[in-house]
């Protein structure tokens, strides 16, 4: 299992101008490894290979026109064309059906434009985190960074990302062997202050400074929001993962709930994010974590007697089993049919029969079938 782990990186002026230019470098390196690549199927050439490129950014290094290339860590520029691969391999695996989940497209043109840039640096780069607490990244220096946390092991490789608020962060990736919670609606309660800045931009002279700083202002405000998410939602799945043997999730439509008119509150709950982090962690320690099929009823069934009393609106939160007369909490019942859902699955995946006992047969059910030979 693999787990990334990122701090908060605080670089000095020079440390910044050798990121943004490796960052250029390895966009550069992309694109053009990109536009080979589409110059030879437009020709009809076969098809390039990452050895070519490789060789080919080799030679370009030698060139005056790319010799610049030298000033960046070489290992930066072959895990850009690395980057490359990985979307080529995933566009033809989505395009042949082997990739499950949304289709997806081929590569795409980095701009210099774009708010959020990311470098690697794996183990051949020789990166160093020193006994001072710095992180020595090659022909970049040693950067302060901020250890929120220990590292468990030894990283394999750190990504330096730069995103769109102008903030710097280490992303290291590690390998390891590894109630009722309400939504606080980050989003919702932060509308009136997000409404206010996209007004201001809105009102800036395109190209303008006052335009660039409107924009930070707003990617700072929703960086903000997706933090205080992501902070509510490790906090509550490690409490969840640490206080329970077993847990079970309803495996949701989150694509299609966003194409609804709860599309604004269903982005806002965070629900994929939240049942990866379960997933993980309830595999690093040792816990089940199983999801009941999506097409499964949970909020209709009685969780005492199993009458399915039908769908229901939003708005009915509470609602009365007219055959046993259990009086449900929505959710609570909700809950509560996972929980079974979820057990019983369980209980089948271990080998448990789930066929009825044999019985004797009916009268009725005795003879020939019609039409049998």
């Amino acid at each position: 299992m693999q787990l990334r782990y990122n701090y908060r990186l605080y670089p000095t002026r020079g440390q910044r101008s050798a990121l943004a230019r490796a960052f250029g470098c390895a966009r550069v390196v992309f694109n053009d490894a990109l536009r080979l690549r589409e110059q030879a199927h437009e020709a009809g050439l076969p098809y390039v290979t990452d050895a070519n490129l490789s060789a080919r950014l080799t030679a370009a290094k030698a060139t005056p026109e790319r010799a610049w290339l030298t000033g960046v860590s070489s290992v930066v520029l072959q895990q850009s064309l690395a980057d490359l691969n990985t979307a080529y391999r995933n566009f033809f695996a989505s395009a042949t059906g082997r990739r499950k989940g949304p289709k997806t497209g081929p590569p795409r043109f980095k701009s210099r434009k774009d708010r959020r840039q990311a470098i690697r640096f794996t183990a051949n780069a020789r990166f160093k985190i020193l006994p001072s607490g710095l992180l020595r990244l090659p022909k970049i220096g040693d950067v302060e960074v901020r250890w929120s946390r220990d590292l468990p092991s030894a990283p394999a490789s750190v990504t330096v990302i730069r995103d769109p608020a102008g903030r710097y962060f280490a992303s290291f990736a590690v390998l390891s062997d590894g109630t009722v919670i309400r939504s606080p609606k980050f989003l919702r309660r932060a509308e009136r202050k997000l409404r206010r800045l996209h007004k201001s931009l809105a009102r800036k002279q395109p190209g303008s400074s006052n335009r660039g700083k409107a924009r930070v202002a707003v990617a700072r405000a929703h960086a903000r929001v997706a933090d205080s998410r992501r902070d509510f939602h490790h906090k509550t799945s490690t409490r969840i993962i640490r206080d329970s043997q077993a847990v079970y999730a309803e495996d949701l439509c989150v694509a299609g709930l966003g194409r609804t008119r709860l599309a604004k509150s269903v982005h806002d709950a965070g629900w994929s994010a939240f049942t990866a982090m379960l997933e993980y962690k309830a595999r690093r320690y040792g816990r089940y974590f199983g999801k009941i099929g999506r097409w499964v009823p949970s909020t209709g069934p009685c969780s005492a007697c199993g009458v399915n009393g039908g769908p229901k609106p939003l708005n009915v939160r509470q609602w009365t089993c007219t055959a046993c007369g259990a009086v449900h909490d929505r959710d609570r019942n909700a809950a509560k049919n996972i929980l079974a859902l979820g057990r019983r699955e369980r209980l089948n995946a271990c080998g448990d029969s789930v066929r009825p006992p044999h019985a004797v047969a009916a009268v009725s059910e005795t003879g020939t079938l019609r039409g049998a030979a």
